[in-house]
């Protein structure tokens, strides 16, 4: 199996696929490897009912996995399995013929409007590094972006005088997002001082990258998932605050506030009306917190 194994994983470089999607896969199928190991079976052996007993093992497993990393190794299997079809090493892909696991729905985190306002407003100070980290959160609450999009940006992506910016997304498909006022303040005021200081370089296709270490160099995505648990860590509350809850954030106070939700999808840039109407759930549950706190006959007094 250990060839098989290593075949698919060469495949997966090839098309360059980051180090950590490669890791993920490598780890399933390492222990999809034991599995297969401790009942002698080599890979022409493996069957639908085989896998079945994998799954199966999963689920006994000491802590219990997840359903959502169970179905994920599952998926792992499935591209296995069709890489070595693909490749001339197996006849049929047993893992077609399983059911992926039914994962329970998830509503989105957000913050409710004065956490927002709390947490952009967290950088404070005069240094370029603080009015970068400010401008940062501001731009992710004000314009729902994706981190790697975010990162992505260069100087010739804003629009400062209209508060708009340009964006490549997923599929490298573009969409032009608004930002509003306190954003495009944000962003003034850290550009104004990066210039100052002439501390950003050119990059090789000469473009300028909009938010840069103090070093002038790109930040990366991780920087600003640093940033913002650096942020979560300062919060009273003490509760949940990725990047994408900031995205989850700007969705659902615009769906709140009356936004059409087609116009919500379009500056996400969701492929799917359905990716967008979780929204509507988050919201749903919002203005039934609102009437149970504000109706005299809405919960019955004690």
């Amino acid at each position: 199996m250990e060839e098989h194994i290593e075949a698919f994983l060469e495949a997966l470089r090839n098309r360059a696929l980051s180090e950590h999607t490669i890791s993920s896969y490598e780890f399933d199928l390492r222990d999809f490897q034991k599995f297969a190991a401790s009942r002698s079976a080599g890979i022409e052996s493996v069957d639908h009912t085989f896998l079945r007993d994998f799954l199966n093992h999963l689920y006994e497993k000491k802590p219990k996995l997840q359903k959502s990393s169970v179905a994920r190794k599952l998926a792992c299997m499935r591209t296995f399995f069709r890489f070595l079809v693909r490749d001339g090493r197996l006849k049929s892909n047993p893992a077609e013929l399983i059911t992926s696991p039914r994962l329970p729905k998830k509503l989105p985190s957000y913050l409710d409007e004065d956490e927002a306002a709390t947490v952009v407003e967290m950088p404070q100070g005069s240094s370029m590094k603080d009015l970068r980290d400010r401008a940062i959160l501001e731009l992710l609450y004000a314009s729902g972006l994706r981190v790697r999009e975010l990162v992505g940006l260069n100087d010739e992506s804003l629009d400062m005088p209209q508060q708009l910016v340009r964006v490549f997304g997923k599929g490298k498909k573009q969409r032009i997002v608004p930002f509003g006022e306190y954003a495009a303040r944000a962003l003034a005021a850290y550009i104004s001082e990066r210039n100052r200081l002439g501390v950003v370089e050119v990059e090789d296709d000469g473009q300028i990258p909009v938010f840069v270490s103090i070093r002038g160099r790109r930040l990366d995505a991780r920087d600003v998932q640093r940033l913002v648990e650096k942020t979560r860590m300062r919060l009273p509350s003490g509760r949940r605050l990725t990047t994408h809850t900031l995205r989850h954030t700007f969705a659902t106070h615009l769906l709140e506030r009356g936004a059409d939700l087609r116009a919500i999808q379009e500056l996400l840039g969701h492929a799917s009306l359905a990716t967008t109407e979780k929204y509507t759930h988050v919201s749903l549950e919002h203005l039934r917190a609102e009437y149970d706190k504000a109706h005299p006959k809405a919960k019955k007094r004690g």
